[in-house]
């Protein structure tokens, strides 16, 4: 997917999927993509994803982007001055439904804006907001991964640690992609 570049008119990107699917990996590509057009870019991450670093949105293979974290969505727009044009904003699942708001007064703004995250969490249901994200974006991408059972295509992750809380951090020690087949919802296999 190649959008068109800025016009005037911003867009939302949504870049969805399960873990180890390359979601950040896309998206720091397509904010690298966006500094090479020497286009105004700002990235941010929420505070709560500490797993690789707290200043840099990193991918499971280690390609990495300075960021900005934040503990809620609406400091973005706090955040985002008139020269922006490209806001990128990673681990959406994260924020609240805030998250909408945010989004289209960017592209309401002639900003585009590419948020990428879970679009289910370890149950197997929608993790909001990125699924409404999906329904207001002009492009939406879903990633998948590799079911780390069988090899089949995967969307789901599956927990591997005895913890009820819908949002537990962690990386491949604590969970693993999984095809339909193979996932089993609210059963931790660690």
């Amino acid at each position: 997917m190649n959008p068109l570049p800025r016009t005037g008119s911003g867009w939302i990107e949504v870049i969805a999927g399960s873990m180890f699917s390359g979601k950040s990996e896309e998206l720091i590509r397509r904010i690298r993509r966006a500094q090479i057009a020497r286009q105004r870019v700002r990235l941010f991450k929420p505070r709560i994803d500490d797993r690789f670093a707290a200043d840099h949105v990193v991918s499971h293979s280690e390609m990495r982007l300075p960021s900005e974290a934040i503990d809620a969505a609406s400091e973005i727009l706090q955040k985002v001055d008139a020269e922006t044009e490209v806001v990128g904003v990673d681990e959406g699942q994260f924020f609240d439904q805030s998250l909408l708001e945010v989004a289209n007064a960017l592209a309401n703004r002639g900003i585009r804006v590419i948020v990428a995250g879970l679009d289910q969490d370890y149950l197997g249901r929608p993790f909001e907001p990125m699924p409404q994200l999906m329904a207001i974006a002009e492009y939406v991408d879903k990633t998948l991964a590799i079911c780390m059972q069988c090899g089949a295509p995967a969307n789901r992750t599956q927990r591997l640690v005895d913890a009820t809380d819908r949002v537990v951090v962690g990386g491949a020690d604590q969970y693993e992609a999984r095809c339909r087949r193979c996932f089993r919802p609210g059963r931790s296999e660690g």
